[in-house]
This record gives C-alpha cells, sequence and structure tokens, in this order.
C-alpha cells in the first residue's frame, strides 16, 4: 500500500458536498485522490503532444479523421466480441 499524508485543500463547499453525498464520507478521500491522478494523466499526455507536434508538426485534420475512424472501428470490433462473448455465455447457461 502507498504511503499516504494528509493535506489541507480547498474546495467549494457545494461541489465538495455533492461529492460527499455521492460517494460517501469514508470514500471522499479516495474520490479526490483517483480525480488528482486523471488530471496528471492529462498533464503528461499534453505534455507528450506538445513534444509531438515540436518534433513532427502539428496533427493535420486529415491524420485526426484517420485516427478517429480508426478508433471508431476498434470500438465496433471489441463490441461486437463482446457480444459474441455475451451470446455464447448465454447459449451455455
Amino acid at each position: 500500500m502507498a504511503t499516504t499524508k494528509k493535506y489541507t485543500v480547498t474546495l467549494p463547499e457545494e461541489l465538495a458536498e455533492e461529492i460527499r453525498a455521492k460517494v460517501g464520507p469514508g470514500e471522499f478521500s479516495r474520490y479526490v485522490t483517483q480525480a488528482i491522478e486523471r488530471q496528471a494523466e492529462r498533464d503528461r499526455l499534453g505534455e507528450l503532444v506538445d513534444w509531438w507536434e515540436a518534433e513532427y508538426g502539428p496533427v493535420t485534420d486529415e491524420e485526426q479523421a484517420q485516427a478517429e475512424a480508426a478508433h471508431r472501428a476498434l470500438v465496433a470490433r471489441h463490441a461486437a466480441r463482446r457480444a459474441r462473448l455475451v451470446e455464447e455465455e448465454r447459449r451455455a447457461s
């Protein structure tokens, strides 16, 4: 288990209460930790994109469209695979 340390942060009360109501008081720190981890991942990805564009130039609209099409195809392939697995499980039951 990772070592933890207590910090004091200031949050808008409405936001903090919304989170607490959603996750319960015992899960508040975990929720905030996960949110910070996601932001840190986004920051690192942004740094990677900045480096990539400095090295190779900005992504063109055509490249972006190709990447989005490839992503959609991959998502569709995985959805079809999941559907097959669910159907196989249903038949086996």
